[in-house]
């Protein structure tokens, strides 16, 4: 039996908008937004080592993620629609996603926000210096050039599917 609420997953490279774009539409669609990066720094931001170890954050995204689609499953079994910003850096991530959903029977929703990598970046240094709402955690330069470097654009088979966002 498919859920009825559907399940909006975000996607996209470091400082596209995700979040603002998360927000808006939880607060349009009446939806529980789930960010990972609000739960990454709140449960692990004071921890995280100095210099910043890949595999350290990245057991700990692994944490977030399962404790995430656990809440998500039950707001959607109580019928309110639920959007995910987790990142899903590479095509692999959002695979994983589409076969959870899938086997879960979730109404999938991916949606696609970017925007040129000069904004992104521009938009990631504000960020850090205002701390306004879409602000978590501090992306140095270092870390976005990181995730630039490991970012996959959706395929043409992703964005059939997804709903696209061009932030400017």
């Amino acid at each position: 039996m498919t859920a009825t609420a559907p399940l909006n997953v975000i996607f996209g490279p470091s400082g596209a908008g995700k979040t603002t774009y998360a927000n808006a539409f939880a607060r349009r669609e009446g939806a529980v937004a789930l960010i990972l990066d609000d739960w990454m720094a709140r449960l692990f931001g004071p921890d995280i080592p100095q210099p910043v170890e890949f595999d350290w954050v990245m057991e700990r995204v692994s944490r977030c993620e399962a404790l995430m689609w656990s809440v998500a499953a039950g707001v959607i079994a109580s019928g309110r629609p639920v959007i995910m910003d987790l990142g899903l850096l590479r095509v692999s991530d959002r695979d994983r996603v589409r076969m959870i959903a899938e086997a879960t029977e979730l109404a999938l929703q991916f949606h696609y926000v970017t925007a040129d990598p000069e904004v992104r970046r521009a938009r990631v240094e504000a960020r850090n210096k205002i701390q306004g709402e879409s602000f978590a955690l501090e992306v140095t330069p270092a870390m976005f050039d990181f995730v630039e470097g490991i970012f996959e654009p959706a395929t043409e088979a992703e964005l059939a599917g997804a709903l696209v966002s061009e932030s400017a």
